[in-house]
């Protein structure tokens, strides 16, 4: 089994967590009240299922490894660009982000799954490249955790000024993660 680098986890960590640090942004906004408890659930309820959402996706890519294991960089790749060329997508379209003006727990698991689906796919990457799971998950889990409580503290400021471009970002790194797999491979 190959381990990733310590700066390939961190930029997957962050790719992943620009979705859960966006709606934290929002939902910041919308709360008035309760902000701490606010801030720590909305982090945990995010952390928590990009942590949960790779070890599923690793499960499953693990059970399939001797039927793909011969394209499995380039399904990396694919997987990573898709989700990335998305982001990028969603960044370029701009649209507002849906206010959230409560955090009930229903809501909190809704969007979690939500912003956590891309991290299933990566888990199912790692799976494929026989990647161990450990380190990436807690990495992936604490980057979130954080960002959710940056963003939400500071989403009122951050969302006027960078909006839903900041996926952007996010989409360009697991692009360039993708891209690097296959190069790795090819070369």
């Amino acid at each position: 089994m190959q381990t990733l680098d310590a700066l390939t986890i961190i930029l997957i960590a962050f790719g992943l967590a620009i979705d859960a640090f966006a709606v934290s942004i929002a939902n910041g906004m919308n709360k008035t009240i309760n902000r701490r408890r606010a801030a720590l659930l909305t982090a945990g309820f995010f952390g928590g299922f990009q942590m949960l959402m790779p070890v599923l996706g690793w499960l499953v890519g693990f059970s399939l490894e001797s039927v793909i294991k011969e394209v499995d960089h380039w399904i990396a790749f694919g997987l990573l660009s898709i989700i990335g060329a998305k982001m990028i997508y969603d960044g370029i379209k701009n649209e507002k982000q849906k206010s959230v003006a409560d955090l009930r727990i229903r809501s909190l698991l809704v969007l979690s799954v939500a912003t956590s689906i891309d991290a299933l796919m990566v888990g199912f990457s790692f799976a494929l490249l026989q990647t161990g799971i450990l380190l990436p998950v807690i990495v992936i889990g604490a980057v979130t955790f954080s960002l959710s409580i940056i963003g939400f503290y500071f989403g009122s400021g951050l969302g006027r000024v960078f909006g839903e471009r900041i996926k952007i970002v996010g989409g360009v790194v697991l692009i360039l993660i993708g891209l690097r797999i296959l190069l790795e491979h090819l070369f």
